[in-house]
């Protein structure tokens, strides 16, 4: 049985937002909004006129990009232990005959 949303507000560049987050996921959702808020005046920086929009548009393509990234790296090292365990069964099968 899942738990009903309750809702929960986040602050993203002086703007409230109210999102509704299962009770189990309530941290996880308060660390994303963190990150993006770091990540969206990272962003705008010293321009504070800057349209929100496209503030929250490039924070967003920047962690896009950074969890891409990250994926790659991980598909990356799959297959080098896929491919250690392989050798490392060849070898195993070698020794068995």
């Amino acid at each position: 049985m899942s738990s009903a949303s309750e809702p929960v507000s986040i602050r993203l560049l002086d703007r409230e937002y109210t999102v509704g987050v299962e009770p189990s996921a309530r941290d996880s959702l308060m660390a994303a909004a963190k990150l993006l808020e770091e990540k969206m005046r990272e962003v705008r920086g010293a321009n504070r006129i800057a349209a929100v929009d496209r503030v929250a548009v490039l924070a967003a393509l920047n962690l896009a990009h950074e969890l891409q990234q990250l994926r790659d790296g991980q598909a990356q090292r799959d297959r080098e232990l896929t491919g250690a365990l392989d050798r490392l069964q060849q070898r195993l099968d070698g020794l068995a005959l």
